[in-house]
C-alpha cells in the first residue's frame, strides 16, 4: 500500500513538471547543431538578397583596343558607368520587400521544423534506452521466477510428483525468458549506436527530460508546424502581390557618364571627349499570359490557406489519439500499481507462512520477485506516456 501511494504521488508529479530547463537542442551533437545554425545564416543571406533585388547594379565599362588600318596605327580607349535604376514599380517594390521578410521566417520554421525533428528522435531513443533498461532488468526476475519454477518442477519430478512433461515444459519456459533477454540486450545496442550518431552526449549520464502534459489550445499557439503552414499564406500573398505589379507601369531613373579618347600615330594630339546623360523611362509590359500567371499565384495563395486548415485539422486528431493513448498508458499503470498491493499483501502473508513452516523459499522469492516486476511496469508505462507527449513536443515551441 505504501508503495502505491507513493507511484501515484509521482505520477501527480511528473503531470505538473516542466520539462528540462536544459534547452532540448543541447540533445543533438554540436556538429548538427553548427548545421543548423548554417541554415538560418542562409535563410538570412537570401532573404536580404532577395529583399535587396530591386536596387540595380552600377555597370562599370572599360575598353582598350589597337589597330593599324592603312598602316597608321590607331589607339582607341573608353569608359561608362552606366545605371538603369527602378524607382517605382506600382507597388511592386514594397510587396518585394515583404516577401523577402515572409520567405525568411517560412525557412526559418523549415529549419525548426527539421532541427526539431532531430531532437524528438535523441531524446526519444534516450528515452528508450532507458526504458529499455528497465525491460532488462524485468526480464532477469522473470528469468530467476523461471530457474525458481524450474527447481520446483525438478524436485517434485524427482520425488515422483510430476511426470517429466511438466520438467520440459519448465526448461523450455526458462529459455525462452532467457532468449528474450538476448533480444532486449541486442537492441539496447542498437539503441545506443543510433543515439551517439546524432548527440555528443555519453547515454548513462544524460539527463532524461520530464515533459508536462499540454493543452490543446497550448499545442496548437505554440506549434511550428502549423507557424509554417501560416508563413506560407503570408509568402503567397506578398507573391501574389508581386505577380500583379510585375505587368503594371514602372518608372526607371537612367543615368550614365561616358569618356572616350582616340589617337592615330603621327597624328599630333589625340581625340579625346567625355559626357554624361540622364533621364527616366516608363514600361508596361503587355503579355499575354499576364492573366494566367496572376491566376497561378493565387492559386498557390488559396491553396495553402486550404492546406494550413487542413494542417490544422491533422493536429488535432494527433493530440487527441495521443491523449487517448496516455490515458491507455495510465490505465495499465494504475492495473500494475494495483497488482503490486496484491502482490505485497501476499508477499507478507507468505513470509509469515514462510516462518511457520508452511511455505517455502521459493514461494518466497517468487513473489518478491513479482512485486519487483510490477514496479519495473509502472516505470515502463510511465516512460511511453513520455514517448507519446513527445510527439507533442516535436512540434510545439514555447519561446
Amino acid at each position: 500500500m505504501k508503495a502505491s501511494k507513493l507511484l501515484i504521488a509521482l505520477s501527480i508529479l511528473y503531470s505538473t513538471l516542466l520539462f528540462s530547463e536544459e534547452p532540448l537542442e543541447g540533445f543533438i551533437s554540436e556538429n548538427k547543431n553548427e548545421q543548423f545554425r548554417y541554415d538560418y545564416e542562409k535563410n538570412e543571406a537570401e532573404s536580404s538578397k532577395l529583399r535587396d533585388s530591386w536596387i540595380a547594379p552600377l555597370n562599370l565599362n572599360y575598353n582598350y583596343s589597337k589597330s593599324n588600318p592603312y598602316t597608321k596605327q590607331q589607339t582607341s580607349k573608353n569608359a561608362s558607368i552606366k545605371m538603369d535604376q527602378p524607382i517605382f514599380q506600382s507597388g511592386g517594390i514594397y510587396y518585394g520587400i515583404k516577401f523577402a521578410q515572409a520567405s525568411k521566417i517560412y525557412s526559418d520554421y523549415s529549419v525548426d521544423v527539421a532541427k526539431r525533428k532531430l531532437v524528438k528522435d535523441a531524446v526519444s531513443l534516450l528515452m528508450q534506452i532507458k526504458q529499455i533498461d528497465l525491460k532488462i532488468s524485468k526480464q532477469k526476475l522473470q528469468i530467476e521466477n523461471s530457474e525458481i519454477n524450474l527447481a520446483q518442477k525438478r524436485e517434485d519430478y524427482l520425488n515422483g510428483q510430476l511426470d517429466s512433461g511438466f520438467l520440459d515444459s519448465a526448461i523450455i519456459d526458462r529459455n525462452i525468458v532467457i532468449q528474450a533477454l538476448y533480444d532486449l540486450q541486442t537492441n539496447k545496442e542498437r539503441l545506443i549506436s543510433k543515439f551517439n550518431a546524432i548527440s555528443d552526449l555519453n547515454h548513462e549520464e544524460a539527463f532524461v527530460p520530464t515533459l508536462k502534459l499540454l493543452t490543446q489550445e497550448q499545442f496548437l499557439q505554440n506549434n511550428i508546424v502549423l507557424g509554417m503552414s501560416e508563413g506560407e499564406i503570408v509568402r503567397n500573398r506578398y507573391a501574389q502581390d508581386v505577380r500583379v505589379a510585375k505587368y503594371l507601369p514602372k518608372v526607371n531613373l537612367t543615368a550614365g557618364y561616358n569618356w572616350d579618347k582616340s589617337d592615330t600615330q603621327y597624328q599630333f594630339g589625340a581625340n579625346e571627349k567625355d559626357y554624361y546623360n540622364i533621364g527616366f523611362k516608363v514600361t508596361l509590359p503587355i503579355d499575354i499570359n499576364s492573366f494566367r500567371d496572376v491566376e497561378s499565384a493565387k492559386i498557390d495563395y488559396f491553396k495553402s490557406q486550404l492546406v494550413a486548415e487542413d494542417r490544422k485539422r491533422e493536429l488535432v486528431a494527433i493530440f487527441e489519439q495521443v491523449m487517448q493513448n496516455i490515458d491507455n498508458f495510465e490505465k495499465k499503470k494504475q492495473l500494475s500499481v494495483e497488482n503490486m498491493d496484491i502482490y505485497e499483501r501476499l508477499l507478507e502473508d507468505t513470509n509469515d507462512l514462510f516462518t511457520a513452516g508452511y511455505k517455502t523459499k521459493y514461494d518466497v522469492e517468487l513473489l518478491q520477485n513479482s512485486v519487483e516486476i510490477q514496479k519495473s511496469d509502472v516505470e515502463i508505462y510511465e516512460i511511453d506516456k513520455q514517448l507519446e507527449l513527445l510527439t507533442l513536443y516535436e512540434m510545439y515551441k514555447d519561446d
